[in-house]
């Protein structure tokens, strides 16, 4: 009950007014009790002076007994009082309850001896005759100046203790009363001192659950209606500011979760505060499975931690690239990470946390190495027509001209290599036109035999040439797909081409395209558990593959045949140019297809190309 304010309230102002108003009625009734003693005294002095003056002029105040005895009975009944008639020596003459021959003298009594001093006297004592508390008032009865005796009434304390009582429970009722309806009263300002403050405590509950927009209506002009409004100004400040903090944590969430490079936060012990999904992908952990570990536990790299524990010793910045291990061994593509790992202490942590930076930049590295490789190939491809150029010039020079059959024969080779040099330079501006998309592409439904037939009618003679058996298999119910005929005609040549170059004579060579539908997630059944094949989108697909049985591809080369004057060893010895493949490749991927190979070296290689097919037929 006492946790609540308004008890906390309302209880010690219902004792103290409880409290006081019985002190009062206390006080009021003993005042009271005082003051009838008083008029009490006062009342028998004057019905003894009364008396008094009435038995004044009696003669027998000497002698006692008869007219005296009588008289105090008679004014003991008609005052309800006790009379007693006392001689001037103190010898009892008459009383109206006792005997008044055995009463002892009654001078020594206080209430006559104040009678005797100043004319009258009164007293409080328990009666030795009657046995009970009594009030005594005595008064001097005098006759022609000289005192004749004294007039004593007394009544019984038990009925002024009565009467006092029934003022006291008087007083006591009313005063109970009033207590009653102050506590009453306490308990409702109580109740509306508290009401607000519950109401208050009420909108803190609900802004502690989340509910910033909980405000109270200030309904009253005083010191809780002024807390009130402060109460709702500060809500409204908190709101403003949990929303600045919330809007500003989302961007910063929304960086760090969409940014490139990885983000970790660690603090002075070396464990993982934050990390953002890039971190935990480069780091090949998971986001929760990084946060609360150590920094080795996560990083798995001794470059890494070096790094850290610089920082945290030396407090200044530490930038050092890191090459790493393939994250996926059993794939095809199976490239080093290289990482920028950038460690910056924070200076207003207030500890020694640590901010690390992951820049991956194995892209970045890889197209520097196809531009070293791209310049190193494009060197090696251009050295050998033009060496033999000047090597057929220099013969010409040195006297060939005057032979005119070596002459005619030198400057066939010259016509050679220079239809050599036309036909690379040719193949690079059409790589870049279609890489730039300045190639114009027209797409349209196609028929899918009426792109495969016409390049393995074209290529059959050369596969005869080379022992080959070049074999067609289509099946009947493809649907047609959308793309640009001739180009898509480029690759199919391109692929059967390269496939008869690169098979040994009594070898085959088999062009096969064939409906494939995915679902969601999934592949082309034939492809599952390959990792060079593509996730295909869901839909329904058109699949041309060109398999033969030919020398293959190392393992090593597949992932980089696409890339321009790219050659496998096995390559190097045949003509060509190496852009063929990067052309097929960027072609179907202008058709938002996708080319891929699969080979086993020395048992032949098998290329594809996924195009979507129209459905609608």
């Amino acid at each position: 009950m006492f946790r609540s304010l308004r008890w906390r309230i309302a209880v010690p102002y219902v004792v103290l007014i409880l409290l006081a108003m019985g002190g009062l009625s206390v006080y009021l009734s003993n005042v009271a009790r005082e003051s009838h003693l008083v008029d009490l005294r006062l009342k028998l002095t004057d019905e003894g002076r009364l008396i008094g003056e009435a038995v004044a002029s009696k003669g027998d105040w000497e002698q006692g007994g008869g007219e005296l005895d009588r008289l105090a009975s008679h004014y003991a009944d008609l005052l309800e009082a006790r009379v007693t008639f006392v001689g001037a020596d103190g010898k009892v003459l008459g009383d109206s309850d006792t005997d008044w021959s055995e009463m002892d003298t009654h001078l020594m009594r206080p209430e006559v001896q104040g009678a005797r001093e100043r004319g009258h006297g009164t007293s409080t004592r328990r009666s030795r005759t009657m046995g009970y508390e009594m009030m005594y008032a005595a008064v001097a009865v005098e006759s022609e100046g000289e005192v004749r005796g004294y007039v004593r009434v007394a009544l019984p304390l038990r009925r002024i203790e009565a009467q006092v009582a029934r003022v006291r429970r008087a007083t006591l009722l009313g005063g109970g009363i009033m207590g009653l309806g102050a506590a009453l009263l306490a308990v409702i300002v109580a109740e509306w001192i508290a009401r607000p403050v519950r109401r208050l405590t009420e909108v803190v509950r609900r802004m502690t659950t989340g509910d910033l927009g909980a405000r109270l209506l200030p309904a009253r002009q005083d010191e809780i209606g002024e807390l009130t409004r402060s109460f709702n100004d500060m809500a409204e400040r908190l709101q403003q500011t949990v929303n600045s903090l919330t809007e500003e944590q989302t961007r910063l969430s929304a960086v760090l979760e969409n940014m490139a490079d990885g983000v970790l936060i660690t603090d002075d012990q070396g464990r993982v505060r934050l990390a953002n999904p890039a971190a935990a992908a480069l780091l090949g952990v998971g986001v929760e499975g990084a946060l609360g570990r150590s920094l080795g536990q996560v990083a798995r790299d001794h470059r890494i931690i070096s790094l850290w524990q610089r920082c945290y010793r030396e407090r200044v910045e530490q930038v050092e690239p890191v090459e790493q291990g393939p994250r996926e061994p059993k794939g095809m593509d199976r490239q080093d990470t290289f990482l920028q790992v950038i460690v910056t202490p924070l200076p207003d942590s207030g500890d020694r946390s640590c901010l690390i930076i992951l820049q991956d930049l194995t892209r970045v590295r890889r197209l520097e190495m196809v531009r070293r490789d791209f310049i190193s190939n494009i060197s090696h491809e251009l050295r050998t027509p033009m060496a033999s150029l000047k090597a057929l010039v220099d013969t010409l020079r040195e006297g060939a001209l005057e032979d005119p059959p070596a002459a005619r024969r030198f400057l066939d080779r010259m016509d050679t290599e220079v239809d050599s040099l036309t036909q690379m330079v040719q193949e690079l501006l059409q790589l870049s036109r279609i890489e730039s998309g300045r190639a114009p592409i027209r797409l349209g439904p196609v028929e899918v035999t009426d792109v495969v037939l016409p390049s393995v009618e074209r290529l059959r003679a050369q596969a005869e040439r080379a022992k080959l058996d070049l074999s067609v298999d289509i099946s009947s119910d493809l649907p047609p797909v959308l793309a640009d005929s001739d180009r898509i005609q480029q690759v199919v040549t391109n692929l059967v081409h390269n496939a008869i170059k690169f098979t040994l004579p009594d070898g085959s060579v088999r062009v096969s395209a064939r409906a494939v539908r995915v679902a969601e997630g999934g592949r082309p059944l034939p492809e599952q558990g390959v990792p060079e094949a593509p996730a295909l989108e869901p839909g329904e697909w058109v699949l041309i593959t060109v398999a033969d049985t030919g020398v293959g591809i190392a393992r090593h080369d597949l992932p980089r045949i696409f890339e321009r004057f790219y050659k496998s060893d096995r390559a190097r010895s045949g003509g060509g140019t190496g852009l063929g493949l990067s052309i097929a490749k960027h072609i179907v991927q202008a058709h938002d297809g996708h080319i891929w190979a699969e080979s086993v070296e020395g048992r032949g290689s098998s290329l594809s190309v996924a195009l979507r097919a129209l459905t609608s037929r």
